[in-house]
């Protein structure tokens, strides 16, 4: 895993989760049709990129590299959650038309962190 992309998207997904319930407490709705709801949608797109790319190159030296007491199932998994939760919550968010649709987004930016920290728990374990 790459350390310091890792820390940045940290802090991209808290930033989007951030904006998202700043959108909820405005009770405005994700719809694509204004700039704060463009902007954050801009984020969302900018964290995805950067998760697919976290992914591939952890999930490459996970398979390719000896990495010991990692269990590959478990770390796989974590990254596909990872990748997943973005594009499953932005889906959601837009098709809610209510102020919770920006809540349900809030909730896949939260995840992200979460599971960055078990990826790079588990990662550690293995001697990364």
């Amino acid at each position: 895993m790459i350390q310091v992309l890792a820390t940045a998207l940290t802090v991209v997904a808290l930033v989007a989760a951030l904006w998202s319930l700043v959108l909820v407490v405005t009770d405005r709705p994700i719809t694509l049709a204004t700039k704060p709801t463009l902007g954050l949608a801009a984020v969302v797109v900018l964290l995805e990129v950067g998760l697919l790319v976290q992914a591939v190159v952890a999930a490459v030296d996970a398979l390719t590299g000896d990495r010991g007491d990692l269990e590959p199932a478990t770390f796989l998994g974590y990254l596909v959650a990872v990748v997943a939760v973005l594009p499953v919550g932005s889906f959601w968010a837009l098709g809610d038309r209510s102020r919770w649709g920006a809540g349900v987004l809030a909730v896949a930016c939260l995840s992200v962190p979460v599971m960055i920290l078990r990826l790079n728990q588990l990662w550690a374990a293995a001697g990364g």
